[in-house]
């Protein structure tokens, strides 16, 4: 794999979308950690008769051809959390035990971009200057939980950690399918495409993982709509399969999220520009973040379904419903947080209204998974819409 080149410089906090960055370093997270050995080849076992599967992201034949899997890295080479730790913030660090603790204080700062997710009323936020070097985080949040986040695509993909109804441990495989992170599972050891959350190979294939909502938005965004919730500690608070140490300086992004950065092509065509993907109704539409942050607001169909789309001021992309008690609502921006219909504000990040007569109401998310590439989701929906205000 090559090395995109470089054409355009952004500044982070223009463009959540510089996540973008991942991809543009090439080998990015996926191929780029060195550390780690390999575990040995999985056990043989016989192959599936090919059947359709449908998944999210359309018919895919299963079990894939084990020629269209890339391995890139030895199992394990990216280490995934296996027993992680979580504080207010990450200057606290009152849940790990002293030997446990970084010599110097870390600081995560509001720009910095988080997979946030809210399960049972309890909320975490993953940064992904930990996930960029782990990939995998498997978790306990109103039981067992997997975070997922694949930096050549782009993806944040949180499921239920459970495998034929038991609770299991995924890890890194160092494969590649169609660009995405594959993952194995220690109960059947079989591959798991990310973005798909289903098995493509192996004793599990063509059973899909249960997806739990989650959020790509920076950390300030999170902490403010969410101000009990916890983040998740890098190592050594958090241990990984290879133990607790690391030779990760977590203090810097790895991919310079913060102040300037670099992506290909700022614009609704580039390959890594970030994009919101519905699918509804047999219908696929992605929405790239320039388009959506020049029109403000968009309110649209997908195959039947009313949605609106909007950009947060730290420069994620959000995707609702828009029909409320039976009424299709229509959005406007209200302010830089809001967004307004029915005689309601509705707070960007979170879809909940808060005033007016829908007040508490919550908008149902209109995208089974967070923003990713353009170039991630074309790979895996090729017939597509892409919206543009053109039409």
């Amino acid at each position: 794999m090559t090395t995109v080149p470089v054409h355009t410089r952004v500044r982070r906090r223009d463009l959540l979308a510089s996540l973008g960055v991942a991809g543009v370093g090439g080998l990015a997270g996926c191929l780029g950690f060195t550390g780690g050995s390999p575990l040995g080849s999985p056990t043989p076992t016989p192959t599936p008769t090919p059947r359709s599967v449908t998944t999210g992201f359309g018919d895919v034949t299963l079990p894939v051809n084990g020629s269209e899997i890339e391995t890139r890295l030895p199992r394990d080479a990216i280490p995934a959390i296996t027993e992680p730790a979580f504080g207010e913030d990450w200057g606290d660090w009152s849940a790990v035990p002293e030997e446990h603790r970084p010599e110097s204080p870390l600081t995560l700062v509001d720009e910095a971009p988080v997979v946030g997710v809210e399960r049972d009323g309890e909320a975490r936020a993953y940064p992904l200057r930990v996930l960029d070097h782990h990939e995998v985080v498997n978790d306990r949040l109103g039981g067992p939980l997997l975070v997922t986040y694949c930096p050549l695509c782009g993806s944040a993909v949180v499921a239920i950690r459970e495998v034929r109804g038991e609770e299991t441990v995924f890890g890194v495989s160092g494969k590649l399918w169609r660009n995405d992170l594959v993952l194995y599972d220690e109960a059947t050891d079989s591959l798991w495409s990310q973005l798909l959350a289903t098995a493509i190979r192996g004793p599990a294939t063509g059973e899909a993982l249960g997806l739990v909502p989650s959020s790509l938005v920076t950390w300030g965004e999170w902490r403010e709509a969410h101000p009990e919730t916890k983040v998740l500690l890098p190592p050594p608070g958090s241990a990984t399969v290879d133990g607790r140490e690391s030779r990760v300086d977590y203090a810097d992004s790895k991919y310079n999220y913060e102040g300037e950065t670099q992506v290909v092509g700022y614009d609704a065509a580039a390959a890594y520009t970030l994009v919101v993907g519905v699918v509804h109704g047999g219908k696929a539409v992605a929405y790239p973040f320039p388009a959506v942050r020049r029109a403000g607001v968009v309110n649209d169909r997908v195959g039947g379904l009313p949605v609106v789309v909007a950009a947060t001021t730290g420069g994620s992309l959000v995707a609702y419903e828009r029909t409320v008690d039976g009424e299709t609502l229509r959005f406007a921006v209200a302010d830089d947080r809001h967004l307004r219909a029915g005689g309601s504000r509705w707070e960007l990040t979170t879809g909940r209204a808060v005033d007016g007569p829908h007040e508490g109401t919550r908008l149902s998310r209109a995208n089974e998974r967070s923003p990713l590439f353009r170039r991630a989701w074309r790979d895996f929906h090729p017939e597509s819409r892409i919206w543009s205000p053109s039409g």
